[in-house]
């Protein structure tokens, strides 16, 4: 018999080395290509000390908000892989991309002086309507368009898990977060947005819902302590 509610879990990667120590990642000159760039950002970046003891706090905290067996879900990113891998440990884990990170494109890793200089047609945009700025080169997707559809495919796919599971863990990123809190919330992207500019979602926190009677509820958040 499927479960009468089905509790979901976002969760924003523990502290990354990227998280810690930005001004290393974003050199002006870039040393890097825009695709190396976002390998980098993709396949090497993981967690720093802070955010292991991040994941162990959430391997402390998970199983009272989320119960011992959810199904997990991370994006391809190895930050998010590894802190599913810490914190919960011993539970299998699928990989999508509909929770990876916004794609930055050509932008990735740029500094804002040599992005508005190499491309000025999209400085308007990125300065004053961020949620709809379209990173250039091949790849780059707005948070208002392409973020928001892979939320919205992520999130379709849930009703179905009620059958299988009494939780969902989805393990992502500030900007998926936003997308995502956009569609469960029922509230505009920009409202988010403009929450974010004043405080983001801090690493390793846990927004929870529930899902009853087809439609999400915000239940809890829990923060962590270091």
């Amino acid at each position: 018999m499927a479960p009468r509610t089905l509790t979901l879990a976002l969760i924003r990667h523990a502290e990354s080395t990227e998280n810690a120590t930005k001004p290393a990642f974003y050199r002006d000159p870039r040393p890097w290509t825009a695709t190396a760039a976002h390998a980098l950002s993709r396949d090497l970046v993981g967690l720093t000390p802070r955010g292991f003891e991040q994941c162990q706090w959430l391997r402390r905290t998970l199983p009272d908000l989320v119960g011992p067996a959810p199904a997990v879900w991370t994006s391809q990113y190895r930050r998010s892989r590894d802190t599913a891998a810490l914190a919960l440990p011993g539970l299998p884990s699928e990989v999508t991309a509909a929770l990876n990170e916004q794609h930055y494109g050509a932008a990735t890793y740029m500094t804002k002086r040599e992005l508005f200089a190499t491309y000025p047609e999209g400085a308007d945009d990125r300065r004053l309507r961020k949620h709809l700025w379209v990173p250039p080169g091949e790849g780059g997707e707005s948070l208002a368009d392409g973020v928001l559809r892979r939320a919205g495919a992520f999130l379709a796919t849930l009703p179905t898990l009620a059958s299988t599971a009494a939780a969902v863990v989805a393990v992502t990123h500030h900007t998926a977060i936003l997308a995502l809190r956009t569609l469960l919330e029922g509230r505009p992207v920009t409202d988010l947005v403009d929450e974010a500019r004043r405080r983001k979602t801090p690493n390793a926190a846990v927004l929870l819902y529930r899902l009853r009677d087809g439609r999400f509820e915000a239940a809890d958040v829990a923060e962590p302590d270091c």
